[in-house]
């Protein structure tokens, strides 16, 4: 797959240029689930490197128009390998508001790998200077649109702060695949994606990818990380990827046009109190995210007038939204969020985050309206 004649990512994730089968041409990529190579074949042994992982790194390295992509076990496995590659004595700035799972292993896990973190306000780019520790700040972390308020942060502005400072730029881009935001063109070095979601975007996969700008020796200490720590993604789940990712552009688009008529009609829901959404043009990084992003994607939250105990029985009314965590599927899901992060959380015990999947929006409206009570 090495003509890069067609660059637009849409063409890319639907076609799966150059990927077919040598002999019998078929256009559908196939599992290729061996776990050791003859060797002088390119490959030894499946931990490090296989066939299965090399398609769908492809295809992820050129839908960011990178120069590089791994594919992982899981998104934490890709951000921790990513992270721990810094070594020992690295300083990161990253935001009070993110993912949870991996802001806890930040704040908690990291130091036992010698790396010492700053948390700043999401999109603050004030802040993110004022955090930066010169000459031992390695990187900076910014996770845009970022969950679960779905805050902004300027990209661009960020590299440039970053760089500034002798830092990489590390961009989750999870909820943005690059059908509709590609930050390594924006400044970011490398882009991390918890491929389990839209990546994916059938919920049955478990992945994490990592593409970046530049094949560096950071790069090479991070796929000895994967290796190390055995984060490899197994072959059918990287088949199972790259089946997902074919639909991708028209996924993206379904999600954006459902979210943004949802959140048009909640808007007009006497029981929300806030509807946190970056198409709105009332959201704070509205300007921002209609430079950085084509389109505003999937993931909304709500705030609710009658606050946590109305959430909390919101998400037990909902019959089309399903109550659960993750996100990026094709079916939509509802979420307390606040308690299922924890007493440490500081997300509002009010909001409901909602992942809006492919039906009928106006199924999905009707269904939220009967939830809370309208």
């Amino acid at each position: 797959m090495n003509d890069d004649s067609f660059t637009d990512p849409a063409t890319v994730a639907a076609s799966m240029i150059g990927i077919s089968d040598a002999e019998t041409g078929d256009v559908a990529p196939h599992v290729k689930p061996a776990t050791t190579y003859k060797y002088g074949q390119g490959y030894v042994y499946y931990r490090d490197n296989g066939p299965g992982m090399g398609d769908v790194e492809e295809v992820l390295r050129r839908l960011e128009g990178g120069k590089a992509a791994m594919v992982f076990a899981s998104g934490m496995a890709a951000a921790t390998s990513l992270l721990v590659s810094l070594g020992s004595g690295a300083h990161i700035v990253a935001p009070e508001t993110m993912y949870w799972f991996l802001r806890n292993w930040m704040v908690k896990d990291a130091p036992a790998f010698g790396l010492s973190v700053t948390l700043y306000p999401n999109g603050n780019l004030d802040a993110i200077k004022a955090a930066i520790a010169p000459g031992k700040t390695k990187a900076v972390w910014v996770e845009t649109p970022a969950n679960p308020d779905w805050s902004i942060t300027d990209i661009k502005a960020a590299a440039d702060i970053a760089h500034d400072a002798g830092a990489k730029l590390f961009i989750d881009s999870t909820t943005a695949p690059p059908v509709i935001t590609r930050p390594l063109e924006l400044g970011a070095d490398v882009v991390m994606h918890s491929a389990t979601k839209f990546l994916n975007g059938h919920s049955d996969v478990l992945a994490g990818a990592l593409i970046t700008n530049e094949a560096n020796d950071l790069w090479e200490r991070v796929h000895h990380a994967r290796a190390g720590f055995g984060g490899t993604l197994g072959a059918f789940e990287s088949w199972l990827l790259l089946r997902g990712v074919r639909t991708l552009d028209v996924r993206m688009q379904r999600h954006s046009e459902n979210a943004m008529r949802v959140a048009d009609a909640m808007l007009a829901n006497p029981a929300v109190s806030h509807v946190l959404y970056p198409g709105l043009p009332d959201h704070p990084g509205h300007d921002i995210a209609k430079k950085q992003m084509k389109g505003f994607g999937g993931m909304m939250s709500i705030r609710l007038t009658g606050g946590t105990d109305a959430a909390a029985r919101a998400v037990l009314r909902t019959k089309l939204f399903r109550n659960a965590t993750s996100l990026g599927g094709t079916e939509s899901l509802i979420e307390h969020r606040g308690p299922v992060e924890g007493p440490d959380s500081p997300t509002p015990q009010d909001l409901l985050r909602l992942s809006v999947g492919l039906e009928n929006a106006d199924d999905l409206i009707a269904d939220l309206e009967q939830a809370l009570g309208q």
